[in-house]
């Protein structure tokens, strides 16, 4: 019977000693990534923005209401990829004018790594996109360098470099800065006089033309954007290359209520990965070296005499 006990402590203490490892460096791994059934909804404001309404034919300045809702496609979800759809609604508050922007994107990335993965019909406004870089999150331990990401916008992916550690509701955080250059997006028409073109009748050919800046603050365990703040600058320019009109130019920041979800979120997210990576492994190590002393021990007994 002793001898029973001997082996079944060694070989219990042995296996968790193996596990711990597989556990910190594998198993975690696999098990933190993003979700597939992934809902949520977030808000930003932007305070005194001026953009070019289609319904008065002029530009207007108005605070923005912005709604951003995402929903994952949990049927898309296939082996290390995740599918969302982004729909997002513009509404002025201030002249009461509400969907003076509406916008849909589609976006397949890495569950784990944050990168974009080219399948599942990704579009943005219906029309095929080739996307690349970072989409909605970064990886898992963020690192201070410089990584790509994906604008919907400009349909391109650029430079979103580090520029220094932040808090975000005692959260510590990194922060990236994105730079957009101009960029043309579309070619449409529209009426001259509405410019304030002279000499001109009828509708003449306009590019709209767009550049931004983007702030990122990225809880670096989990690679989770905490907050954001995203500065727009849009004109539409006659083909001759001068600015005719403000197309779309706001600076748009998350809500309180946005961001504290979301760091609500981060720091949830935090806490699971260092139970994985770090405390459960520590138990099983601790436990195991326990076990492997105690069956030790128990082996070297010696018998006691029969009387």
């Amino acid at each position: 019977m002793g001898r029973i006990s001997t082996l079944v402590l060694i070989g219990f203490g042995a296996f968790f000693i193996a596990l711990a490892p597989l556990l910190k460096f594998w198993a975690a791994g696999q098990i933190i990534s993003a979700p597939a059934d992934q809902f949520g909804i977030s808000r930003l404001e932007a305070k005194g923005a001026r953009y070019f309404s289609l319904q008065d034919l002029k530009v207007l300045t108005g605070d923005l209401d912005i709604i951003v809702t995402t929903r994952g496609d949990v049927k898309e979800a296939k082996d290390d990829h995740v599918v969302w759809d982004e729909a997002t609604v513009v509404n002025d508050v201030t002249n009461s004018r509400p969907q003076i922007d509406i916008s849909e994107r589609r976006s397949a990335f890495n569950r784990y790594t944050g990168l974009a993965v080219n399948c599942c019909s990704n579009n943005v406004e219906k029309a095929p996109v080739t996307l690349e870089g970072q989409i909605y999150k970064f990886p898992f331990d963020v690192e201070k360098k410089t990584y790509k990401v994906f604008n919907a916008t400009a349909q391109k992916a650029f430079d979103a470099v580090f520029v220094r550690e932040d808090k975000v509701n005692g959260l510590p955080v990194y922060v990236f800065e994105q730079t957009v250059p101009p960029t043309k997006t579309e070619t449409r028409t529209a009426p001259a006089n509405v410019l304030g073109i002279t000499g001109e009748t009828g509708d003449v050919q306009v590019d709209r033309w767009y550049d931004g800046k983007t702030t990122f603050w990225v809880e670096p365990v989990t690679g989770s954007p905490v907050r954001q703040e995203v500065q727009r600058h849009e004109v539409l320019k006659t083909q001759d290359g001068v600015e005719r009109s403000a197309a779309f130019i706001a600076t748009a920041k998350m809500t309180e209520a946005t961001v504290n979800d979301l760091v609500k979120n981060a720091q949830s997210g935090k806490n699971t990965i260092n139970l994985l990576r770090n405390v459960i492994p520590l138990v099983l190590l601790v436990v195991g070296v326990v076990l492997l002393v105690a069956g030790v021990l128990v082996g070297r007994r010696r018998p006691e005499p029969a009387e």
